[in-house]
């Protein structure tokens, strides 16, 4: 190896670099969207189960707010029981701050639905 190939190669390296580390924030962002979606439908399905068992909505609120343990004003819950099923609708607006990606894309919106039949009471 001469000394013209080691130049080369740290030209490379240096022209290389930013374009992985940009690829690895992306990746990052992506696992944090990825868990906040499962906090969510598993917030979704605790609402679902409070809500079929007659709690009232501010329960069903406090317990999806429980589970998913994100921020209470970043989620929006929406209730229904109608012909013996608990309907619990939870929409989140997941930040993307990792730098640089986050600018590129914006926030997340995940939605996630559960259903769950009525406790006979």
């Amino acid at each position: 190896m001469n000394r013209e190939s080691r130049g080369q190669a740290t030209v490379e390296t240096a022209l290389l670099l930013p374009f992985i580390a940009l690829v690895l924030l992306a990746v990052i962002q992506v696992g944090l969207v990825v868990r906040s979606r499962i906090l969510i439908t598993h917030a979704a399905r605790e609402g679902a189960r409070a809500a079929a068992v007659g709690a009232s909505y501010d329960d069903v609120r406090t317990a999806v707010g429980i589970a998913g343990d994100l921020p209470i004003q970043r989620l929006d819950v929406e209730m229904s029981r109608v012909g013996g099923t608990a309907t619990v609708t939870v929409t989140y607006m997941d930040p993307t701050d990792v730098p640089l990606i986050g600018r590129l894309v914006g926030d997340a919106r995940i939605v996630a639905v559960a259903r769950m039949r009525m406790e006979p009471g």
